[in-house]
């Protein structure tokens, strides 16, 4: 699981690398190039890894059940290129983050490539079911493959995407699931799409992003203004959220950027561990509240003795129950770190005190 550099995402995790598209201004494929080393001499670690032969056309796939390591012990990341690979190992990442986050399941792969046998599709729904405190967002050019997989749609933290490029691909949103969360990538605009002719679609996703081709190939395209400005237009008579990436900076301006997100993808959930240890229960009104803003309660039998926590108790019911024990409330924005309630150490008419 990697912190993204994708702007929309917070994570990216790839459970699945490499692709058989072809795509000519793919960044993936180039990334993967720094990172292979040496991919013959990696296929000839027989023992370090399995092949399973591709559903649609029996091309080699490879299963990597822990990581594969080069000679001097380091992970490589993608031992084969861009082979397609599946990373069996990287399954529990999900469960490592601590807050819910926006994961961007296959940034280094189509993981609903035809080439994907379903069984692998099976093991990384599994985890997303089990991990429902995170949204999970697809994004594939092969978009008739949400339907013939069947993916779960009830599930509000299942996003399903697809990417176009050019005019010629805008149809491909007529295939994403009919219920559920949608998006469009329009990444990288690589022509004028004429969003003015496709006005449903607009009106049926849920988010737009949109991006300029990035790296240095030779026939990279530049997007005009006016292709930008035509979608957001679009966007905007729909009432759908648009988000801009970075490379389009240069384009339109700092100042005409969209950073926009869904009112889904702005709630961030805690893990249920980091929920315990945020929160605590006021033992008086019993209302749950963030332990920072209550009053922490200590005790202790014993002078000399560390003060054990046994409870918290927010502002309002401090207030009373000082009032009901007949003690000064203390100014509470101004209360030290520990204050002693009842007799303090150096008291000689009591053996038990309550701090706060």
């Amino acid at each position: 699981m990697n912190k993204s550099k994708i702007e929309w995402c917070d994570h990216t995790w790839n459970p699945i690398t490499g692709c058989l598209h072809g795509c000519e201004y793919c960044y993936a494929r180039t990334m993967t190039r720094r990172f292979s080393c040496d991919v013959r001499a990696n296929k000839m670690a027989r023992a370090d890894y399995r092949i399973q032969n591709a559903p649609d056309t029996g091309n080699e796939l490879y299963i990597l059940d822990k990581p594969m390591l080069n000679g001097t012990g380091s992970v490589l990341v993608y031992p084969f290129g861009f082979e397609p690979t599946f990373h069996r190992y990287r399954m529990e990442i999900p469960e490592k983050l601590k807050m819910g986050n926006n994961i961007f399941v296959g940034a280094m792969a189509d993981v609903f490539g035809e080439w994907v046998p379903d069984e692998w599709l099976d093991e990384i729904f599994e985890v997303c079911k089990n991990h429902p405190l995170h949204n999970y967002l697809f994004l594939t050019k092969n978009v008739a493959r949400y339907s013939h997989y069947g993916v779960p749609t009830e599930s509000k933290n299942m996003w399903y995407g697809t990417t176009i490029t050019r005019e010629s691909e805008m149809s491909r949103f007529n295939s994403l699931p009919a219920y559920g969360n949608r998006f469009v990538s329009i990444e990288p605009l690589l022509e004028d799409v004429e969003p003015e002719k496709h006005n449903i679609m607009f009106k049926q996703v849920n988010w737009i992003i949109i991006g300029a081709e990035t790296g240095r190939r030779k026939n990279k395209v530049v997007p005009d203004f006016e292709w930008i400005k035509k979608i957001v237009v679009e966007a905007d008579y729909a009432g759908t959220p648009v988000f801009m990436k970075d490379s389009l900076v240069p384009i339109v301006g700092e100042k005409n950027m969209r950073r926009e997100f869904p009112k889904s993808l702005q709630n961030k959930k805690n893990s249920p561990k980091i929920q315990k240890k945020l929160y605590g229960k006021c033992s008086s009104c019993k209302e749950i509240l963030r332990k920072s803003e209550m009053i922490t309660l200590l005790a202790r039998s014993k002078r000399g003795e560390q003060p054990k926590q046994f409870g918290f108790m927010c502002k309002s019911c401090f207030q009373k129950f000082c009032k009901s024990l007949g003690l000064d409330v203390p100014m509470l924005e101004e209360l030290t770190d520990s204050i002693v309630i009842g007799p303090e150490e150096g008291d000689a008419d009591g053996e038990k005190s309550v701090e706060s």
